[in-house]
């Protein structure tokens, strides 16, 4: 069973990538993540990668989608994987589908966690963070006892640069530009499956379960 998450920046894909990875025991594969691992560990492909990074210029998408397909050829991966974080252009699925294909594999469901922008930018411009001991609140949803103040070291909670209205804003702008259109992309397809990620956090993910189904176990 093999998965890609959609949703926009805040939709709480990446919450739900982790959680179907720990229900069926399939790992949760982030690029992000990727990357580092090859970095870190001086691989081919790593170093590759790290030649673009380092110039400050996009790593390209077959590059990409080879040190993906590398992570996914392991042995843990052998009952499936959650994608979260790629494909995020329809020529990234394209150059995937293509590697998948030759390989005789495919993905099986594309999971979009639907929410709207006005609620991303609420849920995200809400967040307060302390930089001294890691915790984060949020104004509304989980609000430190004392206004502005971490809970567990006393420190002053910050708005985050990531979590500022105007931020958020434009990182929602490049998602409609170039990821949603993947929405479509998968559907044509027959594998997209849309939840509403309006809904609280164990709904979502039940409503997933449900989709998934025996598939999945």
């Amino acid at each position: 069973m093999k998965i890609i998450m959609l949703g926009a920046p805040g939709a709480g894909k990446g919450t739900q990538a982790q959680m179907i990875a720990d229900k069926y025991g399939i790992p949760h594969v982030s690029t992000g993540d990727i990357f580092r691992a090859n970095i870190k560990e001086g691989t081919a492909l790593g170093m590759e990668a790290k030649e673009y990074m380092d110039q400050g210029l996009l790593v390209p998408d077959e590059l990409t989608v080879r040190i993906l397909l590398d992570r996914v050829a392991r042995e843990d991966c052998g009952d499936g994987y959650v994608l979260d974080g790629f494909p995020r252009t329809i020529p990234q699925a394209n150059v995937l589908d293509e590697a998948l294909e030759k390989l005789g594999d495919k993905i099986d469901y594309a999971i979009d966690v639907d929410v709207p922008d006005d609620n991303i930018v609420r849920r995200m411009s809400g967040r307060r963070a302390c930089l001294a001991c890691g915790a984060t609140f949020h104004i509304e949803n989980v609000p430190p006892k004392k206004e502005g103040i971490c809970d567990r070291c006393g420190t002053e909670l910050v708005l985050r640069d990531d979590d500022r209205e105007e931020t958020v804003q434009k990182r929602l702008d490049v998602y409609h530009e170039q990821t949603q259109p993947l929405i479509e992309f998968y559907r044509s397809k027959g594998i997209l499956e849309v939840v509403d990620g309006m809904k609280p956090m164990q709904e979502v993910f039940a409503d997933i379960t449900a989709i998934l189904g025996t598939a999945a176990e």
